[in-house]
Formats: C-alpha cells, structure tokens, sequence
C-alpha cells in the first residue's frame, strides 16, 4: 500500500529516482505528468508499487528542476497542483474515499486566539483611527484597546500567516458569500466574521464541536434548515451554511438593533445578550463587556471581527495583500435519484474521490444520497446525466465505468478490473465488443464488492431513519414541555 501524505515523496528513494534537470518548466511538467498517468494506470491495475514508483519519478523530476524554473511566475501553483494530484492518489489508495472513512476536519482558527491577550503598540493607535476614518464600513469600526490589541496581533508574523491563509482560501467562496449577503440585506463586513470563525474551511471545527464555515452548533444548524444526517451535514455545505448565517445574523440585528450586539449574540446566543442587558441596563456591547456581563470568549469575539476588519479593508498597508488567491469554486448542482458512488462519478468525470469530496464538503462518507443537491464541475451536469443511465439505478453504489485509453480492447478493460469480457458486453450490450478511444464503459464488478458497499449504504440509511426518529421525539417533547 501506498503510505499516507507527502512524506515519502520527499525519502532518499525519490532522490535517487531523481532525472536529469531540463531547462524548461514545460519539459518539466510534460514529463512529470507522463509519469503520474502511467502511475494511475498501474494503480488501476492494481499495482500499487508500481504506481508509487512512477509518482516517485514525477517528483524526482520536479526536485531536479533548476530553481529559477521552478520559482518562475505562475509555476509554484502548477507545481502545487500536480504534487496534490499525487497526494489524493496516495490518500485514496489508503481508503479515504472508501464508504466508511471517517470525515477529517480542520481546527478553527478562533480556539488558538479566543482568549488570550496582546500587548499593544503605541504606534498603531494614530495609524489605526486614520485608517478606519478613511475606511467605509456598514458595522461601526470602534478603536480600543482591545480592537488595538488583536490589529497588533494581527499585524504580527503568526497573526499574519493566519489572516493571509484565510485571505487565500476566500477566493473560492468571495463571491458566493458577497452575493448571498446583498440578497440577505446584511452588511458586506460580516464576511470576515467566517475570515475569523473557520479561515474560509469548509471543515472547520471547533472545541465546542460549532463546524463548518459559519461555525454553527446543530441546534442552530437545524433551526436554519441545516440537515445533519450520517451521511453528510449541511453545516459543512459553504452555500447552505453562508446563507442560513446571513440569515440568523439578519435575525440577530432585528431581535437587538445593533450590528455589534447581534455579533456577540452569533457567538454566545441571543438569550445571553438579552440578559446582559436586562441585568446591566445597557444595550451597548462596549458597556455590556467593561461590565464583564458577557461570556470572556465574546468579550473579545467583537474584537476579533472589528480588528480583522479594519486590518483586511487596509490590507496593503499590513502587508498581506494577495496576489494570488485560490480560483473561485464554479459548478453545477444536479440531484440523483438514488443512492450513488462517489467512485463512480468519479470514473465518469475522469477526476479523483478526494476532488468531488472538495466540492461536496458535506458529504460525511462517499455515497451520494438520493435527492441529495451534488456538485459537480462546471459544464458536466449533463454528462453525469447521460452517463449514469448506462448504469442500473439499483447497481450504483456498487459498479464503475471506464474510459477507454488508446489501445485498449474490452479484453483489457476486463483483466484491469478482474472481470469477465462477457459481463462487460452483458452490462453495456455489445455483441461484437467492439469499443473505441474515448467510449465509457459500464463495468459490473464481483457481487462481494457489491453486497459490501450496500451493506455499508444499509447501515447509514439505518442511523438516518433512527436519527429522524430521535430528532423528532426530541422536538415532540420540546413543544410538549413549551405547552
């Protein structure tokens, strides 16, 4: 088996593989690539130390390389993308994408910083209230000591690093979020609110178990029409969760007419602002957290948000611009009408588990419920369509398709799957079992594989029918106790 991570790409193997150095990154990744196809041609075959051997080759022909070729403009990303095409190879051939692997999550960047406190430099305060009057914001920019504290952390190396990640990783959401914001009639500002709730993860959990982007509990999730089942959770879903944020943010603002106060409230819950208030007599969160009258982590989540804020809107003055941001996440949304593989869509796009799983961070195991809203890349809904229906609606959890390679037969597409020829012409009708470059084949594989992924697709749907039934004797004795 290949072992998990990058690490081994980086042994005395891969050194000793090492080719020759070639001037041109074109050459470099040409022929990087020629290894990582014939790498995944053997890991179909089954041949897994042979593919890691070829993955080996491409790396060695990348650490060969003349360093001012591999630190030209625009190659540090094309590298990137082709060592993290390696990685999910690697990652999958372990069992990542297998129905049962558990989900992996990201720490959320709030627990390192919640609670701590930093010194504050004299310098910034004039700088700061300069900035933030020339700054043009629907959330008052207040300038305190504690605001000045968190701009100077922010404005560290370690602060920066972190803002600077996240300010990356919101290329793939910016427009998403700025677009469900002006639709909820919430103010643009909230969306570094996600900048310091999750650094723009997806996956993001935190110690008080608050996942996904926007960072909701379940109950919360729920009352927003988050799903949560054991197959996947709507909370992890940037989409789903950005729009019931604005809306529970837009909620908040309405129930206690303060844009910071409804801040304080995402955090520690409405009920707990309401009764700071009741208790001091003031509707001021600046007065409510002097006071101490609200939960040390929300004394300094406004902070937090206002110090990123203000650090964010003047980025090229903390020097964390980004030049390069990661490209916007673009697909489309269809729903299959039952249960389906992730391998199997995988096959039929020519892509890998670990790449749809990014565009469904939802999904908790690989198989798509039915009904579910799947994403795709852009421009392939109608080939999923079309494809599928080579597949019986009853087999697609458990069967593959294969895209003919050039000179390949039925025979080989047969041996590379350990089936018979016959299926193969059984499943996808053809007589003569002719096929040509390019043609997708529908491969029946062995009935154990089937019984097993079913079996798996059994217990899940079993713990979803036992979570609804739970979920809803919960709310039925809620309302009783209400009553």
């Amino acid at each position: 088996m290949i072992r998990t991570g990058l690490p081994f790409l980086l042994g005395a193997s891969v050194l000793a593989l090492a080719a020759p150095a070639v001037e041109s990154l074109e050459e470099i990744l040409r022929g990087a690539q020629q290894r990582v196809a014939a790498g995944r041609r053997l890991f179909t075959e089954g041949n897994i130390n042979g593919a890691r051997a070829e993955f080996d080759r491409a790396i060695g022909l990348i650490l060969a390389a003349p360093e001012a070729t591999v630190t030209a403009p625009g190659a540090e990303r094309r590298i990137a993308a082709l060592v993290d095409q390696i990685y999910r190879y690697d990652v999958e051939s372990l069992g990542a994408g297998e129905f049962n692997a558990a989900p992996e999550f990201d720490r959320s960047p709030l627990d390192e910083i919640r609670e701590l406190t930093f010194p504050i430099d004299p310098k910034l305060k004039n700088r700061v209230r300069q900035e933030v009057e020339a700054t043009v914001s629907q959330i008052p920019l207040t300038i305190n000591d504690s605001v000045l504290s968190f701009v100077n952390y922010f404005s560290s190396e370690r602060g920066r690093r972190t803002v600077l990640y996240g300010l990356r990783r919101s290329g793939r959401y910016r427009d998403m979020i700025q677009r469900i914001l002006a639709e909820e009639g919430v103010p643009q500002e909230l969306m570094y609110l996600a900048q310091a709730e999750s650094g723009f993860m997806p996956r993001a959990v935190s110690y008080r178990a608050a996942v996904g982007m926007w960072q909701f509990v379940k109950f919360r999730g729920n009352e927003y029409g988050l799903k949560q089942t054991p197959l996947y959770d709507d909370r992890l879903d940037p989409e789903k969760a950005t729009r019931a944020a604005a809306r529970h943010l837009r909620d908040l603002y309405m129930q206690l007419g303060d844009w910071r106060l409804a801040m304080a409230a995402y955090n520690c819950g409405p009920g707990c602002v309401e009764r700071a208030v009741q208790r001091t007599g003031y509707a001021d969160y600046w007065e409510l957290r002097e006071r101490g009258a609200l939960p040390k982590e929300t004394r300094n989540y406004v902070p937090i948000i206002t110090a990123m804020t203000i650090v964010l809107k003047n980025a090229k003055d903390y020097g964390i611009e980004d030049k390069d941001p990661d490209p916007p996440m673009v697909y489309d949304t269809l729903q299959l009408p039952t249960d389906t593989s992730l391998q199997l869509l995988a096959d039929i796009l020519d892509t890998t588990v670990s790449t749809l799983k990014d565009l469904n961070p939802a999904l908790l195991k690989s198989t798509v419920p039915a009904n579910y809203d799947l994403h795709v890349p852009r421009g392939t809904a109608s080939l999923v369509r079309s494809a599928l229906e080579m597949v019986p609606a009853e087999k697609r959890l458990g069967w593959r398709v294969h895209r003919v390679a050039q000179g390949e037969d039925l025979d080989t597409v047969a041996r590379l799957y350990k089936v018979t020829s016959a299926a193969l012409k059984t499943a996808n009708r053809l007589d003569d079992g002719a096929c040509e470059p390019g043609d997708l084949v529908a491969v029946p594989l062995a009935p154990v594989v089937e019984k097993a992924v079913r079996k798996g697709a059994a217990r899940a749907s079993a713990g979803t029918r036992t979570a609804t039934r739970r979920n809803a004797t919960r709310t039925s004795k809620t309302k009783a106790r209400k009553k």
